[in-house]
């Protein structure tokens, strides 16, 4: 069991920022308390919660792990979609732990080893009293799972859409970002980069964070003119 978890720890990594404190809350307020009380090891033990991509499924339950750490907590993440191609094994021994964190639940739907493997770690992981947060990116009836009883078991837990950010929101997130970078980044600019860009936030950030870059290296600041020459618009 010690190697396994070792594996797991060792190969999937926590990005510093990924914390409850850089999260834009939106109107995820509910959702958000759940998760930092699952983290401290209270409240609800099943919990699960869909939205679309790049809407921050895989932020949450980072910073759960985040928060977990802080209080001692042992945790692991889960990133299905990273770990498709591994065996089914990795769900073995996570009732050891006190928070499993497992991203894109939906990437084993239809894949029967993988749902009986992950059924039966659920059923470990419940019976040990431990807390399981699981994320995708539909509701647990429109997984497409070939195993009945494991939608009637993530159904057990709380469930939650991930609500989306309105533009204006992601607006105030890019501007916020930019000023943890050190950049200034008018209401103007922010705009024509939403306007320009697809509205994923991971897409944007990964837009800024490469403008960054730019205006560095050409010791220009973020102005339209300058944002429409780096992206080639």
């Amino acid at each position: 069991m010690k190697n396994t978890l070792n594996q797991l720890t060792l190969g999937v990594s926590l990005k510093e920022e990924t914390t409850f404190a850089n999260y834009f809350i939106g109107r995820n307020h509910q959702l958000m308390q759940v998760l930092k009380q699952a983290a401290q090891n209270q409240g609800e033990r099943i919990i699960y919660f869909y939205g679309a991509a790049g809407d921050g499924r895989t932020h949450l339950l980072q910073a759960s792990c985040h928060e977990a750490h802080q209080h001692s907590l042992r945790t692991v993440y889960l990133p299905l979609n990273e770990l498709i191609e591994l065996s089914p094994s990795i769900f073995e021994n996570l009732e050891a732990l006190d928070l499993i964190c497992v991203d894109d639940v939906h990437r084993i739907a239809g894949r029967s080893p993988w749902e009986e493997a992950f059924f039966h770690a659920y059923n470990r992981i419940r019976d040990a009293g431990k807390c399981l947060i699981v994320t995708a990116n539909v509701p647990p009836k429109s997984l497409g799972t070939l195993l009945p009883d494991l939608v009637s078991r993530l159904i057990w837990g709380v469930g939650y859409e991930l609500q989306p950010l309105t533009d204006d929101e992601k607006l105030q997130v890019l501007v916020m970002r930019a000023d943890c970078r050190g950049m200034t980044l008018s209401p103007e600019v922010g705009k024509f980069i939403l306007t320009h860009c697809p509205r994923h936030m991971s897409t944007l950030f990964t837009t800024l964070d490469a403008l960054d870059k730019a205006s560095l290296a050409a010791q220009r600041k973020l102005t339209i003119p300058f944002v429409k020459a780096m992206l080639k618009i």
